[in-house]
């Protein structure tokens, strides 16, 4: 009998340049602008506007974004050095990373074993005289319980921070997430749900924190000249203000600038995000129905009723058994697999922190159990109905 496979590796995610993109790509190849410009300024709108934010500023990933995230609300409230911020024991190493190079530290707290993200009653236990915010990470196209954690941050006066770097346009009760803390974080990276190649971007409703994170990402310049043309077509007192000020560096600030050829990609993708989001939901289902006999083997997604999950991409959790011989099975078959988001078991977080993965008995589990395969727009049905005949052949196979 004939069985299909695939001509090449199936991966977690891809981009596909299409009419728009090259268009936009175009003209900004023709305007000879790569700086910050007309592209990246509609980005930013639309994207705001999207997360139901006044202002997104764009960045060159979605790293930097936290990082001057955080960076800035240390400068507005004057937190010192060694201060700690709240962050799941499950996420990407960046984010807890950023808190190390803003010379904080970070404390980790145990996430929900059926959602996989931070678990709200775990943190009140973890926080100190020090704790100064909360960094909830929204996995993989899922929003947090973030009704608890804004309970908590009002409760004890702590700032947040969402990392929403792998999830776009999904609601909490109805509000978009990056909405919620006082700057949420995204990325535009490959195998995200809008991709730039590189790229990130800060949402906030603070006018000032909007302006302080365009000056953190260029370098912590004086924010009377951000961009190329704030010394155009301004009167004589305020161009010769602006000359002065032009080298006048504010704060310890950082090159974290993207490009217009990125936001041109961007600005593209996110004009078909209604088509991006109906497709990933849709392979997602088809995952969720066609694995619906092996939930006594593998735990699927879970969706609470109060939330909508994006799929950036799809977990699958061993429920009894270490994930090493169904991970090589399946690479061995050409579906690519990666790992959900380890981060108490890194060789540097062992370094830094000691032997710390046995006190969040969840995270271990994922860690040894957990890992996820593509949901992106770009998989065919064959690819797709491949991928579930391949978990079905694994657990019948002797």
């Amino acid at each position: 009998m004939w069985r299909y496979h695939p001509k090449k590796q199936i991966g977690v995610g891809g981009i596909h340049l299409g009419g728009k993109e090259r268009r936009y790509l175009n003209e900004v190849i023709k305007s000879n602008r790569l700086s910050y410009g007309p592209f990246s300024q509609k980005l930013e709108k639309h994207f705001a506007e999207l997360h139901d934010c006044r202002y997104a500023v764009f960045c060159n990933s979605g790293t930097s974004a936290l990082h001057i995230s955080l960076a800035a609300l240390k400068e507005k409230y004057r937190w010192s050095d060694g201060d700690e911020v709240i962050v799941p024991a499950v996420t990407f190493v960046a984010t807890s990373n950023i808190v190390l190079h803003n010379h904080m530290r970070p404390v980790f707290v145990d996430v929900d074993p059926k959602t996989y993200t931070i678990n709200p009653a775990l943190i009140e236990k973890k926080l100190s005289s020090r704790t100064r915010a909360i960094i909830p990470v929204h996995l993989l196209g899922l929003p947090c319980d973030m009704a608890s954690l804004l309970s908590i941050c009002q409760k004890y006066n702590l700032r947040m921070i969402e990392d929403s770097c792998e999830t776009m346009f999904a609601t909490y009760k109805g509000k978009k997430v990056g909405s919620f803390g006082e700057i949420g974080c995204f990325s535009t990276y490959i195998a995200h749900y809008i991709v730039t190649g590189v790229g990130g971007l800060a949402t906030t409703n603070d006018p000032a924190l909007a302006i302080l994170l365009k000056s953190l990402m260029n370098h912590g310049r004086d924010a009377i000249y951000l961009n190329i043309d704030d010394d155009q077509n301004v009167e004589k007192e305020k161009l010769f203000e602006i000359v002065s000020k032009r080298f006048s560096f504010v704060y310890l600030g950082h090159s974290f600038r993207a490009t217009e050829l990125e936001a041109a990609i961007g600005l593209a993708q996110l004009e078909t995000k209604d088509e991006i989001i109906r497709k990933r939901k849709k392979n997602a289902s088809f995952f969720i129905q066609g694995l619906k006999d092996l939930e006594d083997k593998i735990q699927l997604p879970f969706i609470p009723p109060d939330r909508d999950h994006m799929f950036m991409l799809f977990p699958i959790v061993l429920r009894n058994e270490s994930k090493k011989e169904l991970v090589n099975f399946l690479e061995a078959n050409d579906i690519e697999t990666r790992d959900l988001l380890p981060l108490t078991n890194q060789p540097i977080y062992r370094r830094l922190f000691g032997d710390i993965e046995k006190e969040y008995p969840v995270a271990k589990w994922l860690n040894e159990n957990g890992f996820y395969i593509g949901c992106h727009q770009y998989l065919q049905k064959k690819e797709l109905v491949y991928m579930v005949e391949t978990l079905h052949r694994y657990f019948k196979s002797p």
